[in-house]
């Protein structure tokens, strides 16, 4: 489990790969350097890297190795880094630690892609796009993760989401080196997948996000909520 709040940048030092048995995708294995040293690492631990969920395989002071599969590549985009780019990285959440940011579980639901940005006073304004059927988990005022960076949604719609990155998050992440058409990771909420997972069954619906109403079809309406005591 991690928070989304990034402790420091890292280097890739090197991408190695191979063929995935049975399919056209490749399994990476990358070397990282965080730019922040790490000197108690435990072998088997979680590091998130741009928000990606991955285990530590080997390590020294100044940089250790993970491995990703090919379906994790197929859903992020680590599989487009290469020798010298930069990352966000952060350590697994211990308990009893303060929680900064909010509950994220490095487990991406899609790519988002940057479509505008601007400068606003201090900060900086960016609406990203991504699939729409995962709209009902993004919610105004609300909390997701981008390339490991947990941020506060301004506003969203069908299918787009905009934020404001204060100096402090620009300077400290990667997020400085988004350019128009950039694929970012996304997690949305892990508590808003919960609950629309529990309330599928009363909706007519139980799978993944989608965009049908739950007004209809014998699922949750306003008479429903009377009758339950709501």
């Amino acid at each position: 489990m991690f928070t989304g709040l990034i402790q420091g940048p890292g280097k890739v030092l090197s991408v190695t790969g191979r063929q995935g048995e049975g399919s056209g995708n490749r399994e990476t294995r990358l070397e990282i350097g965080p730019e922040t040293p790490i000197r108690d690492y435990v072998r088997g631990e979680s590091i998130a890297v741009n928000g990606v969920c991955l285990t530590v395989e080997t390590f020294a002071p100044d940089r250790f190795s993970v491995f990703a599969s090919a379906e994790t590549l197929r859903l992020t985009n680590l599989g487009g880094l290469r020798t010298g780019m930069r990352v966000n990285l952060e350590r697994a959440l211990a308990l009893g630690d303060r929680l900064g940011g909010h509950l994220v579980s490095g487990h991406v639901d899609c790519l988002a892609r940057v479509g505008e940005t601007r400068q606003a006073g201090q900060s900086r304004w960016f609406r990203l796009l991504y699939p729409e059927e995962f709209s009902p988990l993004v919610v105004t005022k609300g909390s997701v993760t981008l390339d490991g960076i947990s941020l506060t949604v301004n506003q969203c719609g069908e299918g787009f989401l905009e934020v404001n990155i204060i100096p402090e998050t620009w300077q400290n992440t990667t997020i400085s080196e988004w350019r128009l058409g950039r694929d970012v990771n996304m997690e949305t909420d892990l508590i808003g997948k919960y609950v629309q997972r529990m309330l599928g069954p009363w909706a007519g619906r139980s799978s993944r996000p989608s965009g049908a109403s739950m007004t209809g079809g014998g699922g949750i309406s306003e008479a429903f909520l009377r009758e339950h005591g709501f």
